[in-house]
């Protein structure tokens, strides 16, 4: 099968790394896996070696096709449900998936990454755990403890994500520019948002960073009035000149308390 530029295919080719993800995920005889854009396949195997069973997600139709000739045997024992469909217009709940009884584990298109992490952590039926393979710079971005982004903050507010292990260009065919990495997010709950809502704390952290070069206190001054703002910081150690980047979840938890 040849390679759709324009869906952002890179087929997953190394044994090595098909058995670190998957190993990842920390698969035993009773887990359900939601697999997104199986590709050729070479996961999707050694997801059925190891789940309860496999739903696989393929947007691309003539691998749809593919699939179901070489898992034909996999498909009629319902070890392997291939559904030809975009994920990011999917209802979850109609493949049969329960909330925090599953989990996904996807070499996924680039292009898609922030859209689908925040489409899969923030739906009614969430997984307990993501594996995700991603651009290698995304991975770091998202479970570094430094820099904060948008994606890295509202990662952390549903689970615990960690940076698993790099996986070079040429495991992919074609190879991608740059290399990518297994990223792991575990204990996925909504237990942050147990005192707050969901939107107002997006809302703020989307306001937070809506000028990078500008200190936090003027982008939220948008949402609320500096003064008070102002004090509040004070009263809680935050300095005035800091920048949305420098604060770590818990001190954004803080903040909207009081907004």
């Amino acid at each position: 099968m040849f390679a759709k530029k324009n869906l952002g295919q890179h087929f997953l080719i190394s044994p090595h790394a098909i058995k670190k993800t998957v190993e990842s995920a920390n698969l035993t005889r009773k887990d359900i896996v939601l697999e997104i854009g199986p590709g050729t396949g070479s996961l999707t195997k050694e997801l059925i070696l190891k789940a309860k069973k496999v739903i696989a997600v393929e947007k691309d139709l003539e691998l749809v096709q593919s699939l179901n000739q070489t898992f034909k045997k996999e498909v009629k024992n319902k070890k392997l449900e291939i559904i030809h469909d975009d994920i990011l217009k999917c209802d979850l709940k109609s493949f049969g998936l329960k909330d925090g009884k599953y989990k996904v584990v996807a070499n996924i298109p680039y292009y898609i990454t922030g859209i689908l992490m925040r489409t899969l952590l923030s739906n009614k039926i969430q997984p307990n755990t993501l594996v995700l393979i991603v651009q290698k710079e995304i991975a770091e971005r998202i479970a570094r403890d430094s820099k904060e982004s948008i994606l890295s903050l509202s990662v952390k507010a549903y689970g615990s994500p960690k940076y698993i292990g790099t996986i070079k260009s040429g495991a992919f065919r074609p190879s991608p520019k740059v290399d990518s990495a297994i990223l792991l997010v575990e204990d996925i709950s909504r237990d942050f948002f147990y005192k707050i809502k969901e939107e107002v704390f997006f809302k703020l952290v989307k306001t937070g960073f809506s000028s990078k070069r500008k200190f936090l206190l003027n982008n939220i001054s948008a949402i609320a009035d500096k003064n008070s703002i102002a004090k509040e910081f004070k009263k809680i150690g935050i300095k005035e000149n800091v920048r949305a980047e420098d604060l770590p979840l818990n001190i954004w938890r803080e903040i909207v308390d009081f907004i």
